[in-house]
């Protein structure tokens, strides 16, 4: 099965029945999946996940920081090999799931919350003031601070969505990153959230936890901007710039990948934002 929809994404942790193989496609229209989103080897990026999940899955301290304030520290659990959708991913855009039950520290939030696209609610999406921060301690979020007005916001959509699928509200399970550099989101954010949270994520410049919910993904993303990524103190990330060539075996994907290397030499910059 193929789905070109954001239908299919939402039975993406869904086994199907039958062995039947699901491919969600993340392309939002033929002039994406034309261009260098969709006509990079599938196989390079392949390796290329495989590379940044063994780098950060045997790291043995990941910090998370970002111009406006993020700091978060820990690891991945150990002894716990990454698991990523039932379906295959294509464009195959970011590396598999963290769980962040290791993770601890403050997330400066972007001027929204929106939801993850498992579900599709009203309000999807809730407007926030500059300099709200959510804090959270092993995977549990403690407290919104900031703006009085966008913590009173920030806790009423959390209360809403939780109270309507009966969630624990306070469970952050996972987070990872956008690793295709051909990814983009062109025009503005507001054109439509519920697009831009189904295909924005893939560019290395967000990165995005899922929370609210214990169950993958969750129900409401915590999206940090430009983020810099470091294992073991190795930035593989910097400034929402993704270094491949700092992974084990980053550069002879790159060398093998003519196309894929192309593309990280000029990465697309549009993320709606």
């Amino acid at each position: 099965m193929v789905s070109l929809s954001r239908f299919g994404d939402q039975l993406r942790f869904d086994a199907l029945p039958g062995g039947m193989r699901s491919v969600q496609c993340y392309a939002l229209d033929a002039a994406t999946l034309a261009g260098p989103f969709g006509t990079v080897k599938h196989e390079a990026l392949v390796g290329l996940r495989k590379a940044t999940d063994r780098a950060l899955s045997m790291a043995t301290e990941i910090r998370i920081t970002c111009a406006n304030g993020t700091d978060v520290s820990g690891r991945a659990p150990p002894n716990t090999p990454p698991a990523d959708t039932t379906c295959a991913r294509f464009p195959l855009s970011v590396f598999s799931p963290i769980l962040a039950r290791g993770f601890s520290g403050k997330v400066a939030l972007p001027r929204f919350l929106t939801g993850t696209g498992a579900r599709y609610y009203d309000p999807f999406t809730v407007a926030l003031p500059a300099g709200v921060f959510v804090h959270f301690t092993h995977g549990r979020l403690i407290k919104f601070s900031g703006p009085d007005e966008g913590v009173r916001r920030a806790d009423a959509h959390y209360d809403f969505v939780a109270g309507r699928y009966g969630l624990d509200r306070d469970s952050i399970h996972s987070w990872h990153a956008g690793i295709h550099p051909g990814c983009n989101f062109t025009g503005n954010i507001e054109r439509s959230f519920e697009a831009w949270s189904g295909s924005a994520f893939g560019n290395p410049r967000i990165l995005h936890f899922h929370t609210c919910g214990s169950v993958p993904p969750g129900e409401i993303s915590w999206n940090v901007i430009d983020a810099t990524i470091e294992a073991d103190r190795i930035p593989l990330w910097k400034g929402g710039v993704f270094q491949p060539t700092l992974l084990p075996d980053g550069a002879r994907i790159l060398d093998n990948s003519p196309d894929l290397l192309r593309v990280f030499a000029s990465p697309e910059r549009a993320i709606g934002l």
